[in-house]
């Protein structure tokens, strides 16, 4: 079992998936760093989105058998079941090298995956021979997973939520796989789940009739970790009535329906849930016709709409992580836009576009399954523009690879990549940009919306590689696709002078199998195959595979890429048989039966030639056939075909030019196969080595009558058979002549008594066929030898030889494919071939429905493959080594390496060690000409480039060598990640262009680029705001020494505005950043942590619920006045109160309080109003107001924080208190961030803000993050040293204020935990200058 279990994970990456349908439920998500996860049948594919390559393909076994018995009849029950749900762990790359190994501890990369079974497992990609973990699922409800989401209650353990059966929602200990809650909310049917992006404990569950579950999760210890809140949205569910309905009164299985997740009981009709990225509390919730936006903390709908008539029903619901628009996905294959208006929670469709291009496309025109919108790219977007200085930066904006990103009198506001995957085994790659005027920037948010939409596609070798040999198919594949896909046009609305344009674009596609696959056929041509160009040129064999799919195209597979090379769309009906002529050309053919008045059959022949893309059809009747087509058998020239008919004789046929008849054999064939070409003989052993490629064989009857002009008739090709009644024989074709073989027979009959023939190999001289009862048989033409054998399994359906090379031992393996879908290898040169076999009863969780081996072995040390193809419609390559003394060996040969038309580039699927290698190099600083970006290019044994870099001084290429830890490691780690470097496989064009243009903004730009590329957005946030939480820290400190200087306390105005006059910027300040040019991301607006921006935050939602007249909202609505300042307006709403509402006393009292801090007149009103009656209890907030009516605005704000409202205490704050006052609620409000919501580098910018920064680094060195603890020691002395040295020397303060800022306590040079940070960064640096000498390179 080891040993299959091996040829299982080695097989991984020579996989292409099956195409996803909706029994996969449209399950797909990306990483923050590109990486995209979709489920394709039983499989998961990871696809890089930015260059659209499949990363690998990672196949759920089936479930384990209980019993020791695997017969036949029970192989079905053990296939893997449809993935149906996949999710991302957002945990990130760990840096507590000090504390850990790397390679025993949990990847960074972990996925979880859920299937139609009820089982989770969890998987990581780079990690392919360690055994799959499955959470602890009840394996006897088999209750189907629904949806998954990743909870973080703790900061070193993750928790997954999961949606199983209709209603059952359970969480599981990730480390232990144990469930330790369970909530069921029948009969209510769940059907979409999400996380809170602001408080990784909370998350959302939504069900199909409007049930909207809130958790919060503070353990994984007991139920009694686990806080629930129903709350019921209104929706009409008569839709959803009349299903159950028709469910109910339809099959009689209608209580195993009940417990089906909604996905397989009601497909048709989706319910999505998503978190608002900028906005806390607020949620988007699509319901088949209805939008709603829901308010958590009001427990009310904020906004409805519904579709306009004529637009398809809603697939998802995607938030727009950097600007206020909120995309959805739709059923009939369209993306809308809808844009927030200005102030209020109202929700405007501003655009209507197709994501499935008419154009070009089968009909019925391919279904969008799923729509999942990058982040990767808007991270970084946002670091660029928070550094920029305001002006438009042409250079760093356009991508000049991409011709439809240009700049005119527009500026790019915002720009992201959505990836969408269609039914037909595409994903596509729309490019989103919205434009603005560079005037008037500000105000772009009040004006209309434009939508234009020009779907061109700028495509060259995303959908697929091939080499240099195939480039004129390459162009054929080109220009198919863009005569397909070419359309453009644009839809605008209203437009008034200022307006936000909002462009999609097509700009990659990756094409992977389309249909479900029927056929399989592999080219091993002799030497007398030709090219098909003309000429007598032996042809070589190609790395291609041929599939027929089930909706009538035949997918050419690039092998040493793993791709579809191309596809070419032939048939209208199933490719019901495929063969190669030589290594250029396809023969394939379909029939579709006539109707009742017509009968018969239509049979359809076609040849298609790669190199042109030209398919010509032949044997062209005008009136259908009495019989259809059963099989083709090409000989391995290409010269022959022989077509087989059901009950009609078989037809030979010449294939030239234009394929002529030859003549018909009026035999009853029962299964007929060429000779298959043999061992090449020594002599051409050199010319092999020579080319690069393998020598295409010679058989013996092909060399008996060769002549040196190379016509055609000279040569002789055979072919076996046998009869219905058991008889055998072999025939000889030269030119127009067919004959008689004359082989000499075997002693012993072999006509089968218990079973006819079914399936046959030739090879010169041997014959080898295996029969319906599981015999197999094997004849040597020549000599007359024979023997047998019984597999003892089922009727054999499939027999394939070996590929052999000079030096094989043996010329005897043949591989077998049995009836019941499985198959074995065995060795016909052995004693005991069934002795010797190697087994394989089932091949990972599917049944095999076609496999051949793949010729392109040159050396006898090469190993042999296997191409099969599953009954899931994957394509698989297993490599098969069957040497007792290797097993299932390592992959060399023609395997060894993938070609790629570009390098992957994503950096997180380095190993561990290398990886944070070059996210410590890119802090550090590194010329950008260093990352080699156009090295592809370049010869590699020709490259001068690389030997340059191999033999100069690296130390040239760094720009800072930090100033803490050992000076001499980035040099060494410059020299560890050489192989990548020569590659060009760290970083792409746009990535080196995009570091270029914040390398010199100082050390802090790097650190946030470093994080944001390998998808660490709230670390890359936190280091774009620790400039300016350390100036604020300074400016109070220049504030607080101002305030004890009795000379300039003339004037009492010292506050941060006043400061601000006395100091002059001498520079321009590299990290900072203007209002204006703030990106809206809510991840960069969670670590606001100043005064102003946290009044308007909170000053801006009050707009919101303006209109909501329930008890509880005025209740809040008082809340948030109260908050901001704004009393006058909290007395009048309270005074609205009415006598009878329960709440009337509460707000009088509180009205009464109020109004005295106001004004003497309004606290006269409101005693009128105020009757004397008192109430003994109020709500918890109440007590807050009271005392802010006397000014106590400190126990206010404490007993805010201690009532769970941290965000209110934070805005209270800012609006009354300022000094230490204001740094102590801050302080607070971090140890909160920290200890229970887990987000570190949130608290650490409050932790700076308020002064603590002794504290700061605590929290670090608690995280085992010494490099991190380095990196901000090193960005504060740069910020600190800016900010001296940019203070006025003309002014009368400059010496007060140097003197007191010149050391800041915490961060002093002889403070130990100053020291002790340096030196645990040199302890960290040389264990990863160990760890990345120890890892070898990673080679795709």
């Amino acid at each position: 079992m080891s040993s299959t279990q091996r040829q299982s994970n080695e097989s991984w990456d020579y996989m292409l998936p099956a195409p996803p349908s909706r029994s996969n439920g449209g399950s797909a998500d990306i990483r923050s760093t590109g990486l995209l996860a979709y489920a394709a049948g039983s499989s998961v594919a990871i696809v890089g989105s930015r260059s659209m390559q499949l990363v690998s393909v990672l196949p759920i076994p089936p479930p384990s058998s209980t019993g020791n018995s695997a017969t036949s009849s029970s192989n079905s029950s053990y296939l893997s079941p449809f993935v149906t749900a996949v999710r991302w762990c957002p945990s990130s790359l760990r840096l507590d090298l000090l504390s850990h190994d790397p390679s025993s501890s949990h990847s960074h990369l972990l996925l979880a995956a859920g299937d139609r079974q009820g089982r989770i497992c969890l998987l990581d990609p780079r990690v392919k021979s360690s055994a799959l973990l499955f959470l602890q699922t009840d394996p006897n409800t088999k209750l189907g997973v629904q949806d998954l989401c990743w909870i973080q209650a703790r900061s070193d353990s993750w928790i997954i939520a999961a949606i199983t059966g209709s209603s059952l929602l359970s969480l599981f200990e990730t480390s232990t796989g144990r469930c330790f809650f369970k909530y069921d909310a029948a009969p209510e049917i769940f059907s979409c789940i999400a996380r809170d992006p602001f408080d990784s404990r909370h998350f959302c569950v939504v069900g199909l009739r409007g049930f909207l579950l809130g958790v919060k999760v503070h353990g994984d210890s007991s139920e009694s970790d686990v806080v629930l809140k129903e709350i019921q949205i209104s929706t009409d569910v008569s839709e959803l009535n009349k299903l159950e309905r028709d469910a109910a009164a339809g099959a009689s299985g209608s209580a195993t329906m009940s417990n089906s997740p909604a996905m397989a009981s009601f497909p048709s009709y989706v319910v999505k849930v998503a978190f608002s990225p900028h906005w806390k509390h607020i949620l988007y919730v699509t319901f088949p016709r209805e939008l709603v936006v829901f308010d958590m903390q009001y427990q009310t709908a904020l906004f409805r709409a519904g579709l306009p008539r004529g637009c398809g029903k809603f697939l998802d619901v995607l938030p727009d992580p950097s600007l206020e628009l909120v995309y959805c996905a739709h059923f009939d294959g369209r993306l809308s836009a809808w844009r927030r208006k200005e102030g209020e929670q109202v929700h405007m469709m501003c655009m209507m576009e197709e994501l499935m291009p008419s154009l070009g496309t089968p009909v019925p025109s391919p279904s969008v399954l799923a729509v999942v919108i990058s982040r990767s790219d808007s991270t970084l977007q946002n670091v660029r523009k928070s550094l920029s200085d305001g002006h438009h930066n042409t250079e760093v904006d356009v991508d000049f690879d991409n011709p439809f990103d240009f700049c005119d009198e527009s500026q790019v506001i915002s720009k992201r990549h959505l990836l969408s995957i269609s039914d037909d085994g595409k994903i596509w790659n729309w490019l989103l940009t919205a434009e603005g005027p560079t005037e008037h920037q500000k105000d772009s948010s009040d004006v209309g919306t434009v939508a234009e939409i020009s779907k061109d596609q700028a495509l060259d070798t995303n959908a697929g590689g091939v080499d240099s040999s195939f480039d004129s198919l390459k162009d054929v594949i080109k220009q198919t696709d863009m005569e397909n896909i070419r359309k453009g046009r644009s839809s605008a609305l209203k437009r008034s002078q200022d307006d936000l344009a909002l462009k999609i674009s097509l700009v990659g596609q990756l094409h992977l199998l389309s249909s479900a696959v029927t056929m399989l056929a592999v080219p091993s041509p002799s030497l007398t195959a030709t090219l098909a160009r003309g000429g007598n040129h032996p042809a070589a064999a190609v790395p291609l595979v041929a599939l027929g799919t089930q909706s009538g195209s035949v997918e050419i597979i690039d092998v040493s890429a793993n791709a579809v090379a191309a596809s070419f769309s032939i048939h209208d009906s199933v490719v019901r048989g495929l063969r190669w002529l030589g290594n250029s050309r396809l023969v394939s053919f379909s029939y579709n039966q006539g109707n009742e008045k017509t009968g018969g059959y239509t049979n359809r022949l076609v040849v298609t030639n790669l190199r042109t893309g030209l398919n010509r059809a032949f044997r062209v009747l005008q009136k259908p056939e009495r019989t259809p087509i059963r099989a083709l058998r090409a000989s391995s020239s290409g010269r022959y075909l022989l077509i087989l008919f059901r009950d009609a004789p078989v037809e030979v046929w010449a294939m030239t030019k234009t394929p002529i008849m030859l003549r018909s054999l009026a035999l009853p064939f029962t299964v007929l196969e060429w000779t298959l070409p043999t061992v090449p003989r020594p002599t051409q052993s050199a010319a092999s080595k020579q080319s690069g490629a393998s020598v295409p064989p010679i058989g013996a009857a092909e060399s008996k009558a060769s002549s040196p002009d190379g016509a055609q008739e000279e040569f002789t090709e055979s072919f076996a058979f046998a009869l219905v009644n058991g008889a055998l024989g072999v025939f000889e074709v030269q030119g127009r002549r067919i004959r008689d073989f004359k082989p000499k027979w075997p002693a012993t009959t072999h006509i089968a008594a218990d079973g006819l023939v079914r399936a046959m190999a030739y090879r010169l001289p041997h014959v080898v066929m295996g029969d319906r009862s599981g015999n197999i048989r094997w004849w040597d033409v020549t000599t007359g030898q024979s023997s047998s054998f019984n597999t003892h399994r089922e009727g054999i359906r499939r027999i394939k030889f070996s590929p052999v090379v000079p030096g094989d031992r043996s010329r005897g393996r043949i591989a077998v494919l049995f009836n019941d879908n499985t198959f074995s290898v065995f060795d016909l040169d052995s004693p005991d071939p069934l002795a010797n076999s190697l087994l394989q009863p089932q091949f990972p969780g599917t049944l095999v429905l076609e496999l051949d081996w793949l010729p392109v072995r040159t050396d006898k040390n090469d190993p042999l493959v296997l191409c099969i193809t599953g009954a899931d419609s994957s394509f698989r390559l297993v490599e098969v080594n069957v040497e007792k003394r290797v097993g299932y060996g390592t992959q060399s040969g023609s395997l060894k390496e993938r070609f790629r038309p570009m390098p992957l580039c994503s950096p997180i699927l380095l190993p561990t060690a290398h990886a944070l290698a070059l996210r410590l190099i890119l802090q550090c600083g590194v010329k950008p000409s260093w990352f080699n970006t156009n090295s592809i290019l370049i010869n590699k044994e020709n490259s001068q480039l690389s030997k340059i870099s191999s033999d100069g001084d690296l130390r040239s290429y760094l720009i800072d060598i930090p100033t803490i830890g050992d000076s001499v490691v980035p040099e060494l780690l410059l020299k560890v990640l050489e192989p990548y470097q020569r590659e060009g496989g760290l970083l792409d064009d746009e990535r080196v262009r995009q570091y270029a243009a914040i390398l010199n903004k100082g050390s802090a730009a790097r650190f946030s680029f470093a994080a944001a590329l390998f998808g660490e957005t709230s670390e890359a946030y936190f280091w774009l705001q620790l400039p300016r939480a350390l100036k604020h820290l300074m400016n109070n400190l220049a504030n607080k020494s101002l305030q004890k200087n009795p000379v300039n306390s003339s004037s009492s105005e010292t506050d941060d505005v006043s400061l601000l006059t006395r100091i002059s910027s001498k520079g321009k300040s590299g990290t900072g950043s203007s209002k204006s040019n703030t990106v809206s991301d809510g991840e960069l607006k969670l670590m606001t942590f100043e005064q102003e921006e946290l009044w308007e935050r909170a000053n801006e939602r009050i707009t919101w619920h303006e209109r909501l007249e329930d008890e509880e909202a005025i209740q809040n609505r008082v809340h948030e006045l109260v908050s901001i300042g704004n009393l006058e307006a909290a007395v009048s709403l309270m005074l609205s109160t009415p006598p009878e509402s329960p709440y009337f006393y509460p707000n009088a009292l509180r009205a009464v309080a109020l109004s005295s801090a106001v004004s003497r007149s309004l606290n006269e009103l409101a005693v009128k109003v105020v009757a004397a009656n008192m109430v003994e209890s109020d709500r918890s907030l109440s007590g807050t107001h009271l005392l802010c009516a006397v000014g106590r605005y400190q126990e206010a704000c404490s007993q805010l924080q201690d009532a769970g409202c941290w965000t209110d205490a934070a805005t209270l704050a800012a609006t009354h208190l300022k000094g230490t006052d204001y740094a102590r609620v801050l302080h607070r409000w971090a140890e909160h961030v920290l200890h229970a919501e887990h987000n570190i580098w949130r608290a650490l910018i409050l932790y700076v803000a308020a002064g603590s920064l002794q504290d700061a680094l605590s929290a670090l060195r608690d995280a085992q993050q010494p490099d991190t603890a380095a990196m901000f020691i090193i960005a504060f002395r740069e910020i600190h040293a800016e900010f001296i040295q940019n203070l006025n020397p003309n002014d009368d303060s400059f010496s007060l204020i140097k003197e007191k800022l010149l050391v800041l306590p915490g961060l002093n040079p002889e403070n130990e935990d100053v020291i002790a940070v340096g030196e645990l960064y040199g302890q960290f640096q040389q264990k990863l200058v160990h760890l990345c000498m120890d890892s070898q390179p990673f080679s795709d």
